[in-house]
C-alpha cells in the first residue's frame, strides 16, 4: 500500500479517513478539493487538474482523496489500493451538513451552507455516480486491492489495525 485513492460520496468520511491513514502510514496526502478549488471559489480547468493529478501519480507514495470521476481512471491506473466508501445517502447528507461552518484542511474555504445543488448531487450519487464508479472498480479489480467500507466504524477499525 504505497499509492492509495480514497473515493465515495461526499460526506461519507473520506477525508477524515485519509487523514488518519496518512498519519498512520506516513504517506503524503493530497486532497483533490484543495487542488481543484481555488481560495476565491473559482476552479482550475479540467486540463490543469489532470496535469496536477498526473504529477502526483508519478510519485512513489501518496494518498489521493476525492472522486472527480473524469480523472478516476488516471488514478486507478497508477494506484495499488482503493478505499471505497459506500455509505447510505442519509449518512452522507448528515456528514456534509455537519461540516458547514467549520474550517477544514481539505477545502480552501469554509462552507457557510450546504447549497441545494450540492445536496442534490449527494442525493443523486447512488444513481448517477455509483454505477460508473462500480464499473471502473470492476475493470481494475484484478490489478488493485479494493477495500469497501459500509460504515465509518469499519474505516476506523481498519486504520486501528495498521
Amino acid at each position: 500500500m504505497k499509492k492509495v485513492i480514497v473515493i465515495g460520496c461526499p460526506g461519507a468520511g473520506k477525508s477524515t479517513f485519509a487523514r488518519k491513514l496518512s498519519a498512520k502510514t506516513g504517506l503524503p496526502l493530497h486532497y483533490l478539493d484543495m487542488i481543484w478549488h481555488l481560495p476565491d471559489r473559482k476552479t482550475l480547468s479540467r486540463e490543469e487538474l489532470v496535469l496536477q493529478i498526473e504529477k502526483i501519480a508519478a510519485g512513489e507514495e501518496w494518498i489521493i482523496d476525492g472522486n472527480y470521476l473524469h480523472t478516476m481512471a488516471i488514478r486507478l491506473e497508477h494506484c495499488d489500493t482503493v478505499f471505497f466508501f459506500d455509505l447510505p445517502v442519509e449518512i452522507c447528507l448528515e456528514g456534509a451538513e455537519s461540516r458547514v461552518g467549520k474550517e477544514r484542511e481539505d477545502m480552501p474555504w469554509t462552507e457557510d451552507e450546504l447549497d441545494d445543488e450540492f445536496r442534490q448531487w449527494i442525493v443523486d450519487f447512488p444513481t448517477q455516480q455509483l454505477p460508473v464508479i462500480r464499473k471502473l472498480l470492476s475493470d481494475y479489480s484484478q490489478k488493485l486491492d479494493i477495500i469497501e467500507f459500509r460504515s465509518r466504524e469499519e474505516a476506523d477499525a481498519f486504520v486501528e489495525k495498521i
